[in-house]
């Protein structure tokens, strides 16, 4: 198990100064990797709630954090299909490189039908779209000359260097069973959603093993990348959700349950991201040493 941890993105405790030193002061622990999360529009009068008012872009933070470290992983959970994949493959690619290989890219279909309409991309067929787009990264990031003719996407013969070596993994999102099977099918592994019932993540696992197999693709080789919804409550308990003794043996659980990375993102905690951000920092800071 590899054990990860989410760098303010949300909310008023997401300062310049508060990524930085939760993403610098990760990697010296001993962290795995770190995550960022996408929202692009928050419709108004929407009942979202507070976690997903204001949110920085995901991958402009992770090009940012790739300068201060060194070792630790840098991953997004997840970047919506709604988006232009061509122009992101670069984006992604240029990441990769500037980051010596530590780019781990989660894609997501997407689910907030503003968001597409704002972004020009029907909200029909995601998931026809959703496997044109990773089929279009790949090609990007491996085919000495791009070209592509899909339902949703046309590229016509061009190059498109410097190519990312490696390429980024490529994780997919999702918690129908369609979902789940593609990822199984296409994807270097799958990461689960906030909003996940973790005590039922293991059936969730093998309908994406099932599905790799299948495909005649190897099982275990998958990430099974579980985003971990951690608060920290004395007098509460649920899936990573307790103590610190309590979340660390709900860690230890989704390992047996075939999770093979958990990273703690407190920007999903309430108390988190409409606390003052010296409240938040403070807490965030005591989580990370404890959880480590």
């Amino acid at each position: 198990m590899k054990v990860g941890f989410a760098v303010p993105v949300s909310g008023p405790w997401a300062t310049p100064a508060n990524i930085r030193r939760i993403a610098t002061r990760a990697e010296e622990l001993g962290y795995a990797s770190l995550w960022t999360f996408q929202r692009v529009l928050y419709p108004e009068g929407h009942p979202m709630g507070p976690v997903y008012r204001s949110v920085h872009d995901p991958v402009v933070t992770l090009a940012h954090l790739s300068a201060l470290t060194r070792r630790v992983e840098l991953g997004v959970a997840v970047v919506n299909a709604f988006v232009q994949p061509v122009v992101l493959a670069k984006q992604l690619a240029t990441l990769q490189t500037l980051s010596d290989g530590r780019l781990v890219a989660g894609i997501g279909l997407g689910w907030l039908p503003e968001e597409f309409e704002a972004a020009g991309a029907g909200f029909a067929a995601r998931g026809r779209r959703g496997e044109e787009f990773v089929e279009v990264l790949r090609r990007c990031w491996n085919d000495e000359v791009v070209e592509y003719d899909g339902e949703f996407f046309q590229i016509p013969p061009a190059y498109m260097d410097p190519k990312p070596v490696p390429p980024p993994s490529v994780l997919l999102g999702g918690a129908a069973e369609r979902a789940l099977e593609r990822a199984g099918r296409l994807a270097d592994g799958w990461v689960s959603a906030s909003r996940e019932d973790l005590g039922r993540i293991g059936e969730k696992v093998s309908m994406v093993k099932s599905a790799a197999d299948k495909a005649g693709r190897d099982p275990q080789a998958l990430r099974i990348v579980c985003r971990g919804v951690t608060k920290v409550r004395a007098g509460e308990r649920g899936p990573l959700t307790g103590t610190y003794e309590q979340i660390r043996a709900d860690v230890a659980e989704l390992a047996e349950k075939g999770v093979t990375d958990v990273f703690h993102d407190l920007n999903f905690d309430p108390e988190i991201v409409t606390a003052p951000p010296e409240e938040a920092m403070r807490r965030a800071e005591e989580a990370l040493e404890a959880l480590a």
